[in-house]
């Protein structure tokens, strides 16, 4: 991938810091202020794209430059091992989750976020314009707090393990979310949120947004801590993985029926709709009071590396609901987006284009069983 490497280090064309102010915040971090690619054809071609434009999406969260090193395997306890190769690529959840929807939704996509004024702010910056489609104004550098950043493990058969360093992601909300991005929200289709900021930052917009009745969907990825029940009775959507899941509720989820339990124990702390990411099992959504909705994946080719593949599934789950889509049809295209991403090495790199997904989702087009047993077939989804 040297051709990727080489582009995401090229200063940005036309980038042009502007002085932006957090209320009560001195020295002011900046602003960043380009102009922004548009959509590629394909996402308005009238066999891909939505009959009618949807309102923005808006993504609250981190954005962490990815060192990545490929391994055979993770090292022991003292131990030191060679990695077949390695390289720097834009990532963090939020950063992720933008990019997914920047190619996917039919509206605009603004991701909110703190980067450092430092070489891996400007690899950020340069990587999210160049994925096309993500409105990037609302990304503000802090000043003192070098960007967040995170070592990726990758290994064969593209299972991975992450670290992260939280940088301005943690440390560059001390003046608070400014009222312009609260606004922001309050206009937006639905607020996405992870765990790689602070949770009193998280609490803040998703005040903004429950107050506006736009919905809150929260990936459980990030810190590893309790969700606060503050957060949670904000949250329309949570979306943990099994094992997150596992983690924050105490529960074994080895099994469909131990992960139902555990999803009725989050029911039970106040979230009426928990999206569960199972990996190569699918995934599975659970309604407060109704039966639980399952999706399959839709095979991949060769799975590559899976790092951004829960940051798209949760992204494309966003776009389609947006869309006022069924939740069925929120997963199965989830699914696709999912499928195609882990075929491609990195994450934001990985994220695909609406057409992709439209062309897969044409060519898999299996019966699915209905929660009555009946059999049915998905609506494509325009």
């Amino acid at each position: 991938m040297p051709t990727l490497d080489a582009r995401l280090r090229l200063p940005l064309a036309g980038l042009s810091p502007a002085t932006t102010s957090f209320p009560g915040s001195t020295p002011k971090p900046g602003s960043l202020s380009f102009a922004l690619r548009p959509p590629s054809a394909s996402l308005s071609s009238s066999a891909s794209a939505p009959a009618a434009a949807a309102p923005p999406i808006v993504v609250v969260g981190s954005a962490n430059a990815d060192i990545y090193v490929e391994v055979d395997r993770l090292p022991l306890v003292g131990e030191t091992v060679a990695a077949r190769a390695g390289r720097s690529l834009a990532g963090g959840k939020g950063a992720n989750q933008a990019a997914c929807g920047g190619r996917l939704a039919a509206g605009p996509t603004y991701l909110v976020a703190r980067v450092g004024d430092d070489a891996n702010g400007r690899l950020l910056e340069g990587a999210l314009a160049d994925a096309g489609g993500v409105r990037l104004d609302r990304v503000a550098r802090a000043p003192g707090a070098p960007s967040g950043h995170a070592v990726v493990m990758l290994m064969p058969g593209g299972q991975n393990s992450i670290i992260i360093v939280g940088g301005a992601n943690m440390e560059g909300w001390a003046s608070g979310v400014g009222s312009d991005d609260l606004d922001l929200i309050r206009r937006a289709g639905v607020l996405l949120l992870q765990r790689e900021i602070p949770d009193w930052v998280n609490v803040q917009v998703a005040q903004a947004a429950k107050g506006a009745g736009v919905p809150v969907i929260l990936d459980a990825g990030g810190m590893d801590a309790p969700v606060p029940g503050e957060l949670l009775s904000l949250v329309d959507i949570f979306s943990p993985n099994e094992t997150e899941l596992a983690r924050l509720t105490g529960m074994p989820t080895e099994t469909f029926e131990q992960i139902s339990r555990a999803a009725g124990a989050c029911h039970k702390m106040g979230v009426k709709e928990v999206l569960v990411k199972l990996g190569s099992q699918g995934s599975a959504l659970f309604i407060e009071g109704g039966e639980p909705i399952r999706q399959p994946i839709i095979p991949a080719t060769e799975v590559v590396d899976t790092t951004g593949a829960g940051d798209t599934f949760t992204s494309a789950f966003a776009v389609a609901l947006v869309e006022g889509k069924p939740k069925e049809e929120c997963m199965r295209f989830a699914a696709a987006a999912a499928s195609l991403c882990v075929q491609v090495k990195g994450a934001i790199p990985s994220m695909p284009d609406r057409k992709s997904v439209m062309d897969l989702l044409e060519s898999v087009q299996p019966p699915f069983i209905l929660n009555n047993g009946a059999r049915g077939q998905i609506r494509r989804i325009q």
